[in-house]
């Protein structure tokens, strides 16, 4: 199959704002497509060439992408790099030097889906001496070959900038339209399979009863349960009565898969952590009596007399690929069950949360490193509180309330688990740009543009600027700085405008505010007042960021 073909796709989805006429250009296009080449056009549409929790990342900053643009058309760097400041698209940079190149067409292999998903994958798998030249020359093969249109569909996608629109909605919505499924269906398959390649292999070979009878794959994570933030603890009462009440703790939420003597850990954005936790890895072989299951806790850094530490500390060890044994000592973790969704080949999705805590209960051996999840059964309202005042007093985050006879409910804030929390819900937002400081911030970010996330389009909408709570120096190891923010932020830089540039949203960051108003100023209608950082959401991925929705509601529930 012609690259040029999945090209014109981009094209249509690219003018559309539509979600409806997004869903169907994509479903008519996919239905027709056959086996092999359906795998890399789902993966391309989506910008990528390894599914969502595979830790190989294409990797590829714009100077590297400015290298490989000049040995593709025979332009220089600083050409190509003065060209990117004024447009701020290195894909409609490379549209144009290809369109104009001075080197011959004549011997120009045309491209094809697979040829273009192959060297991608390959540049995101380079490792070690000489890895960087062997990107830009497997990029710039692509480009030597690819029409100008193409040159600039093949830069995006390098650069995780596809800008089309397709969010994980839209994508899953195409796939049931194309073969004839419903939209409940195709979701459930993609909650344990994690990989919309996988899901729409088999809903064109097997349908809707293909996609039912998907099981989890140990070692592949699967989509977790998330809690809904709740006024309080009188409104769940209020719906539910048989309940369970958690310590919700201040740490990171981990997936844990064992098969035999394998351990496998993933974060809530499914990202392979495993080797960043050996501690946690024996606790889990020693501690978990069953041959084959999947279970769900939190992990939290913990002090010599038990009681948290920062999350900031603990994210040290979530990003650490080197000296690990050293963080096991410096920053010791303790991991706390509070489910199981697979045990010994038996799905457990569908049976309720008393009976899933039962055969949890049954197969964790407590240990130091590992312990099962403080809760208590009751539906007393004081005896709740003096659970949550407990759980803020030893440091943690508050409490989870949660009904113990729902099932497990994949992914989204579905209800079925609440959190209780002090004050008002803080906001997880993305950073999208900044503004270069001045006078005591000169040479840093002294300020961050914010971005909501719209779940249709996958855009992020600007809401506010924060500037206050980030410290100039670090005065206690949980802080985060100017400086450090600035080198997170510089190599993710598309577009500089004066002062102001624009970046990768890719940061996501937890923000408390005093209240939100209506702002004709910002792209999402609306801006924060007295925004302030909070900390770092290394856990979080952009797409489980707030959305437009969560903004407007929490504007409204300011006015009763």
């Amino acid at each position: 199959m012609l690259y040029s073909e999945l090209v014109k796709i981009y094209q249509k989805l690219e003018t559309r704002t539509s979600k409806l006429e997004k869903i169907k250009i994509i479903a008519n296009f996919i239905k027709k497509i056959d086996e092999k080449n359906l795998k890399y056009v789902i993966y391309l549409l989506q910008g990528r060439v390894f599914p969502k929790y595979d830790e190989h990342e294409l990797g590829v900053a714009s100077q590297l992408m400015i290298k490989a643009i000049s040995r593709a058309s025979g332009i220089s760097e600083s050409k190509i790099n003065e060209m990117f400041k004024k447009s701020g698209d290195l894909g409609k940079v490379a549209e144009i030097v290809v369109r104009n190149r001075r080197q011959s067409t004549l011997f120009r292999i045309p491209l094809t889906v697979e040829k273009v998903f192959e060297n991608l994958r390959k540049v995101a798998l380079q490792e070690g001496e000489g890895s960087q030249d062997r990107k830009i020359s497997l990029i710039a093969e692509l480009l030597t070959n690819a029409s100008p249109e193409e040159a600039k569909y093949i830069v995006r996608t390098v650069l995780e900038e596809l800008r089309i629109g397709v969010a994980e909605g839209i994508l899953r919505d195409a796939i049931a339209l194309a073969y004839n499924i419903d939209v409940d269906t195709v979701e459930y398959a993609w909650n344990i399979l994690s990989d919309f390649a996988e899901v729409a292999k088999i809903a064109s070979k097997m349908g809707r009863q293909g996609l039912k009878n998907v099981k989890p794959k140990l070692g592949k994570p699967i989509q977790m349960m998330l809690g809904v933030a709740a006024k309080s603890i009188e409104e769940v009462l209020r719906e539910y009565r048989h309940v369970v009440v958690e310590f919700k703790y201040d740490g990171f939420r981990a997936q844990i898969h064992k098969k035999g003597n394998k351990i496998w850990i993933f974060s809530r954005r499914l990202e392979n952590v495993t080797s960043q936790f050996p501690d946690i890895v024996e606790a889990c072989k020693n501690s978990l009596k069953a041959e084959e299951c999947i279970v769900e806790g939190e992990i939290w850094a913990v002090d010599e007399k038990g009681n948290p530490k920062p999350f900031q500390l603990l994210s040290q060890r979530i990003h650490r690929k080197y000296d690990i044994h050293k963080m096991v000592e410096k920053i010791p973790v303790q991991l706390n069950l509070f489910d199981i969704v697979f045990l010994n080949g038996e799905v457990l999705f569908s049976k309720p949360l008393k009976e899933r805590r039962k055969l949890l209960f049954q197969i964790v051996e407590e240990s130091n490193k590992l312990k099962l999840a403080e809760f208590i059964e009751t539906n007393d309202v004081k005896k709740i509180r003096e659970f949550y005042q407990r759980a803020l007093d030893l440091g943690q985050e508050g409490i989870m309330i949660k009904n113990l006879d729902a099932p497990y409910m994949f992914g989204r804030h579905v209800g079925g688990w609440y959190k209780i929390k002090p004050t008002m819900e803080n906001l997880d937002l993305v950073i999208i740009g900044a503004e270069w400081g001045t006078g005591k911030r000169a040479g840093w970010f002294g300020s961050l543009i914010l971005g909501c996330r719209d779940p249709d389009t996958g855009e992020f909408l600007e809401c506010g600027m924060l500037g206050t709570g980030i410290k100039e120096k670090k005065e206690s190891p949980g802080d985060v700085t100017f400086e450090e923010i600035t080198q997170m932020l510089k190599p993710l830089i598309i577009k500089e405008e004066g002062k102001k540039v624009w970046v990768k949203p890719k940061i996501v960051v937890e923000v408390s505010y005093e209240e939100i108003q209506r702002s004709p100023n910002y792209a999402s209608g609306f801006a924060l007042r007295f925004p302030r950082f909070v900390r770092l959401r290394e856990d979080k991925s952009p797409e489980e960021a707030d959305t437009l929705e969560r903004i407007k509601k929490l504007y409204e529930s300011q006015k009763h």
